[in-house]
């Protein structure tokens, strides 16, 4: 009964072990039969599979059915080693292994001496018969040669079968997260853009907010990546769509890299148009650059030289610099002065008010001039954003012209290290770091400014325990921060530098100008939208073990995992105050009056806080 127990117990652990739901990664496999040229199994053969960029080795013994296994291989080129007495060596030479590819490559040995040398076909069976995953592939080759405006490496994704990139983007991000990401828009297999899944060298790389990616890699620093698009295995999983991304690792030859891209409105077309009027480019600046340099590190003392440590790290910046023409209806200087003898309409002070027989009468400031002790002193404060008119126009309209800048700065760093242990241990690990922000300039320094920055870092060590089984154990941390927010956050308290009774200050993230608007012109300030800030992060540690017995292998493992995803917005207000003419009308007849006129006196309209 106790050994009956006990082999339950097991059995149960096993079950467990095996319904554990994997992280997906980004290894590969060799897998195959060794025979003799009759087609007769040969168990006992030595098996060595060789990293032709790094000389990093595994060794392997076929199995009493002839079958051999190499799981956990990072992607990249390999050389494939057989021996066994009384037959000549094999050898297959440029092996190439892909993200999440089962190479299947079937070895005949000749009869003859250990050691003759025969070299064998590298090709690998070309049908996937290992698993039922569907998938594209993107090579390094097509990463680094097809033409990508902007360098970005997801729009090599529509290379895929079933994939549409003619999609609105994801949900609300782009109000609420706003860049870059939110504008992919990537539909794979009739799925909805939100539900795409993006890892990078195996750990999450997807932002739980709104499924968009957190690290954008240099297509200098990736290997390649595959695109799933159905029928995964089970450490695959949490969307629709897989976009598994591999970086390079560093070999045992120096090499290096160094780009600039440049555009300007000096290699730009004059854009047509209807008129005789010389035609004015805008500006416009586009700068791309950066590099790579990988190679081996060389400390003999410590290493013992090369095949051992390797890095690769890349940086790669982006500068745009653009503005818009922009035009706006403001009060003249004179009148921000209290100067209102240009305009038709009479101003009447609110002030002089009175009720005779029933009628409610107001008398008119003296030659439309408002005296300026008549201010209010919070108003006083806000004509700092609001600037005078700077062209001369007939009436009070279109009277303001300025251009507005929209920069965007990017900025990633990577760096990655590979440690060849031994034949049975090795080590990599990743940290990567990115940078980004957009501003777009309004009206009194109103506008909108978009704030990114993230980090990740990886370690993964893949042992043999036996030649029979491998485990591989990696760690991953991703910290994602974004805020969608106003021009001056964390940079000026606006609203506490005014001081308008009963409205709090607020937090950094979302300061800016409380917002004005006045009938008749153009408002300042900025909008009650937002701010939105995201204080993101995944933390993960998992595992993934293969176990060949006979012609079967087993793979099981598990994950830990912890998710954040912190979102705040539309929590705090700056204020929004409307004026309008009425207060400084003729009240007996609804006369006259000026919304600028009653902005400066203080008289609100309408207030929301």
């Amino acid at each position: 009964m106790k050994l009956l127990a006990m082999k339950t117990k097991l059995f149960v652990i096993a079950l467990l072990l095996l319904s554990l739901p994997l992280f997906s990664q980004t290894l590969g496999e060799i897998t195959g039969q060794i025979t003799d040229a009759t087609g007769g199994i040969i168990p006992g053969a030595a098996i060595t599979v060789t990293n032709l960029a790094t000389n990093a080795v595994r060794t392997a013994v076929s199995t009493q059915a002839g079958d051999y296994a190499f799981p956990s291989l990072p992607p990249g080129a390999y050389s494939l080693r057989v021996e066994r007495t009384g037959f000549k060596t094999a050898v297959s030479k440029d092996v190439q292994v892909q993200v999440q590819q089962t190479v299947r490559l079937d070895i005949a040995l000749s009869i003859g001496q250990i050691s003759e040398s025969v070299e064998v076909s590298s090709q690998g069976t070309q049908l996937q018969a290992e698993n039922a995953t569907v998938g594209t592939v993107i090579e390094n080759k097509r990463i680094v040669e097809l033409p990508l405006n902007g360098r970005n490496y997801l729009q090599l994704v529509a290379l895929s079968a079933n994939v549409t990139t003619a999609s609105p983007s994801a949900g609300q991000a782009g109000a609420r997260q706003g860049g870059d990401r939110a504008g992919q828009s990537l539909s794979v297999a009739g799925q909805r853009t939100m539900f795409n899944h993006f890892t990078l060298d195996g750990v999450e790389n997807t932002d739980p907010n709104f499924n968009t990616y957190v690290i954008l890699p240099s297509i200098d620093a990736l290997q390649e990546f595959k695109v799933q698009t159905g029928v995964y295995p089970a450490e695959f999983g949490r969307n629709a769509t897989q976009i598994n991304v591999l970086t390079k690792s560093g070999g045992n030859q120096y090499h290096g890299t160094a780009f600039e891209f440049l555009r300007n409105e000096k290699l730009d077309a004059k854009s047509y148009q209807f008129t005789t009027k010389p035609v004015v480019k805008n500006p416009f600046k586009w700068n791309q650059y950066g590099g790579t340099f990988s190679g081996p590190v060389v400390i003999p003392k410590l290493f013992n030289g090369h095949d051992k440590v390797f890095f690769m790290a890349n940086y790669e910046a982006f500068r745009q610099r653009t503005s818009v023409n922009s035009i706006y209806t403001v009060p003249t200087a004179a009148m921000q002065g209290g100067d209102f003898s240009r305009i038709p309409n009479t101003i009447y002070d609110p002030a002089t008010r009175v009720i005779t027989n029933g009628v409610v009468t107001a008398a008119a400031f003296p030659n439309n001039m408002i005296p300026k002790s008549r201010f209010d002193p919070i108003s006083q404060k806000f004509l700092q954003f609001y600037p005078a008119a700077n062209l001369a126009t007939a009436k009070i309209a279109d009277n303001f012209q300025e251009s507005e800048g929209r920069p965007i700065n990017k900025d990633q760093f990577i760096l990655r290290m590979d440690w060849n242990e031994s034949p049975k241990s090795s080590w990599f690990g990743r940290y990567s770091w990115g940078d980004e922000n957009q501003l777009s300039v309004g009206l009194g320094n109103a506008g909108s400014k978009i704030l990114t920055n993230v980090e990740q870092y990886v370690g993964s060590n893949t042992r043999v325990l036996t030649p029979n089984i491998v485990t591989e154990t990696r760690f991953g941390y991703t910290r994602f921060y974004n805020s969608i927010g106003r021009l001056f956050a964390f940079n000026r308290n606006v609203v506490k530098e005014i001081g308008i009774p009963g409205l709090p200050e607020g937090q950094p993230v979302q300061w800016g100008i409380p917002g004005v608007g006045l009938v008749n012109y153009s408002g300042i300030g900025d909008d009650s939208e937002g701010p939105y800030e995201n204080k993101n992060h995944s933390l993960q540690f998992l595992n993934n073990t293969s176990i060949i017995r006979g012609k079967h292998t087993f793979r099981f493992g598990g994950e830990i995992r912890n998710d954040a995803y912190n979102q705040v917005g539309n929590q705090f207000a700056r204020g929004q105050f409307t004026f309008d003419q009425q207060a400084t009308q003729n009240p007996a007849n609804k006369s006259g009056g000026d919304a600028f006129a009653g902005f400066l006196l203080g008289q609100i309209y309408q207030a929301e806080a």
